[in-house]
């Protein structure tokens, strides 16, 4: 029996993972409540409009209630630490002392942000009391928790604001973006197939530094793995495979139904590694001789690697372990994120044209992808189906995990524009990438980053998202602009 579009969509279900862990605590000077009856009713307002954002965020939000002294924030501290949280949310809603929040940051562990959002614009001089003007005082303690945090070795960041503030809370969401990145990457399980590509010493990486940098796991794959589970995938799952390929491509007339029914025969097998051994993301490379069986296992990925990177399981090719990860960042803030690398410059338009060929992110792609069979594929060994698309016109950003001499990891980006164009036709994912300049220049500042060889093409403007995941994951960030000095 055919398979049903039903069925078809289920195979591209999202792929789930831990929702973003919010810790949220509110809080103001107790002092103040015999003093001002009306305050803490009206603060305890605000704590809950903000409580209500923060729910509407994709994020599990751990709620420690509204304290008033420091034994309260010893408790409220003690609670956020042992929910794991992947982000702190100290909300001051009006003045309170710096011994209020020390206990929360300390015990909770995790990284701090500190919000002051005064009810409104301004106040109303003419009719304010004491008691008013208090309720607009969540910006006064704001030096002084940052100096207690400093002093404390607690890194300090804050968005002030008033409560409705579009500005502020987009501000906001940055940071609960970078903590999603966070906890995106410290339960992460990367999955390495293979071996390097011969000869590119850059993309080789060295696996306990990234448990120790992101607290991610790398389960190391054998080639025999995927084998196993592609020899036992049935007739009926290959057509039901073929026929999901056939609803997300378009397929090119130099397809060879033999190359494409192996393909979809890998694609399930790939399906299944994944699911064994619990992954969010791969990287493989496999060089085979000869067209024996592991040779046509790693040039059979390509189509199941894009089903797996469009369901939010990011496969990268050429064993790109520090590229698979940044694309599952990209993946963790919404932005897509597609394995790329420049292809070749246009000194006529300004632009930098980039791509590549394997596994892509079918979520960049400006129109249907199409399949193209390739009788070779260029620098690497075998046959068979590969992607070929136009990424969708509009702000991109460059995303790559870069490496610096003693070994600490950093996020390059670099914000540019695609733009219409001539592409080539060769089943590469292409895209021309206007970054406002003259290109060589830019690939000159880009190479400086500490990128390597491949990179995560993102869509949108999404640096500012990215350099606040550095902050929290404890790594640089360099960002490249043809508008630099």
């Amino acid at each position: 029996m055919p398979p049903t579009k039903k069925s078809a969509a289920a195979l591209l279900e999202p792929h789930k993972s831990r929702p973003t862990r919010i810790g949220l605590v509110s809080g103001g000077l107790g002092a103040y409540w015999p003093q001002f009856p009306e305050l803490l009713p009206q603060l305890e307002e605000s704590a809950r409009y903000v409580t209500s954002r923060f729910q509407e965020m994709d994020a599990e939000v751990i709620d420690a209630g509204f304290i008033s002294d420091a034994s309260q924030a010893v408790a409220a501290g003690e609670k956020l630490r042992l929910a794991d949280c992947d982000l702190i949310v100290i909300f001051l809603a009006t003045y309170l002392t710096s011994s209020m929040v020390l206990p929360v940051a300390q015990r909770s562990g995790s990284p701090v942000l500190v919000i002051d959002l005064q009810p409104t614009e301004a106040m109303d001089h003419a009719n304010f009391d004491t008691g008013a003007w208090l309720a607009y005082c969540g910006q006064c303690p704001v030096p002084e928790v940052a100096n207690v945090f400093r002093r404390a070795g607690i890194e300090f960041r804050s968005v002030s604001g008033y409560m409705t503030q579009d500005s502020a809370w987009e501000r906001i969401s940055q940071w609960v973006n970078a903590a999603g990145v966070r906890a995106r990457l410290r339960n992460a399980r990367h999955g390495l197939m293979g071996h390097l590509y011969p000869g590119m010493l850059d993309v080789a990486t060295d696996l306990t530094t990234v448990s120790t940098t992101f607290g991610s796991h790398v389960e190391v794959l054998e080639f025999d793995d995927l084998r196993e589970r592609v020899k036992a995938v049935t007739d009926s799952e290959v057509s039901e495979r073929l026929a999901l390929a056939r609803e997300l491509f378009v397929l090119d007339e130099s397809v060879n139904d033999d190359d494409f029914a192996w393909g979809a025969r890998v694609s399930v097998g790939l399906d299944r590694l994944v699911k064994d051994f619990d992954l969010d993301s791969m990287a493989y490379y496999h060089r085979g001789l000869a067209g024996e069986q592991h040779e046509r296992l790693g040039a059979g990925m390509i189509l199941g690697s894009s089903i797996l990177t469009a369901r939010g399981i990011p496969m990268a090719g050429e064993y790109e372990l520090r590229t698979s990860i940044a694309m599952l960042t990209a993946q963790a803030i919404g932005a897509g994120g597609s394995f790329t690398e420049i292809q070749t410059l246009n000194f006529f338009d300004n632009v930098v044209e980039m791509g590549h060929d394997g596994p892509a992110h079918l979520a960049v792609s400006a129109q249907d992808p199409l399949l193209r069979g390739l009788g070779v594929y260029h620098g690497k060994r075998g046959w068979g189906v590969s992607v070929e698309f136009d990424v969708r016109p509009g702000p991109v950003t460059t995303l790559a995990l870069g490496q610096d001499p003693d070994g600490s990891y950093v996020f390059a980006t670099s914000e540019g524009e695609v733009v219409p164009g001539p592409l080539l036709a060769i089943g590469n994912t292409t895209s021309r990438v206007d970054f406002g300049g003259d290109p060589g220049l830019w690939v000159d500042r880009w190479s400086q980053t500490g990128t390597g060889h491949h990179w995560a093409l993102c869509l949108g403007h999404r640096a500012a998202d990215i350099k606040a995941a550095a902050s929290l994951l404890g790594i640089d960030h360099r960002h490249v602009s043809l508008a630099q000095a």
